[in-house]
C-alpha cells in the first residue's frame, strides 16, 4: 500500500468537514475544491472572477509543491463558476497556469458555492513520475 501524504490550507472548512486540500497517494495527486481564500481565512478578490481564479490557483500550486509535484504534473482541473458569463475571465487565468501544460478541463456553471462571495472553486487531478 502507498504512503498518504496531506497537505491543509488555510480553509476554515477543512477541519469541520474533515478533509485535506491535497493527497497524495504514490503518484496520484488530488487536490480538493479550493476557493479563493487568503491566508487570513477571508475571500480574496470579491466580485473579480479573475482574481479569484488566480487565488485558486496560487493555493493549488503551493498544495502541488509541497506535495513533491509542479502545475507541469497536473492532467485535469474541474473549474465550478455561480457566473458563467466569468468564463473568459477565469478561463485567461487558467490559461497563465498551464497554457503550456494544458491538462484536460471543465468548466460549469453551479448555482452557488458554500460562501455567496465566491464567484469560483477549482479542483485539479495530477501525476507525478517523483
Amino acid at each position: 500500500m502507498s504512503q498518504r501524504q496531506s497537505v491543509s490550507s488555510a480553509s476554515p472548512y477543512e477541519d469541520q468537514f474533515g478533509f485535506c486540500r491535497g493527497l497524495r497517494i504514490g503518484n496520484l495527486i488530488q487536490i480538493a475544491g479550493t476557493a479563493p481564500i487568503g491566508a487570513d481565512g477571508k475571500t480574496v478578490g470579491v466580485g473579480n472572477p479573475g482574481a479569484q481564479a488566480r487565488r485558486c490557483f496560487e493555493i493549488m500550486q503551493s498544495t502541488l509543491e509541497e506535495l513533491g509535484a509542479t502545475t507541469s504534473d497536473v492532467v485535469r482541473t474541474r473549474m465550478y463558476l455561480t457566473r458563467i458569463a466569468d468564463w473568459e475571465a477565469v478561463g485567461a487565468a487558467h490559461g497563465e497556469y498551464f497554457r503550456e501544460v494544458r491538462p484536460v478541463s471543465t468548466m460549469l456553471q453551479v448555482a452557488q458555492l458554500i460562501d455567496p462571495d465566491w464567484l469560483v472553486e477549482i479542483e485539479a487531478d495530477a501525476i507525478t513520475t517523483t
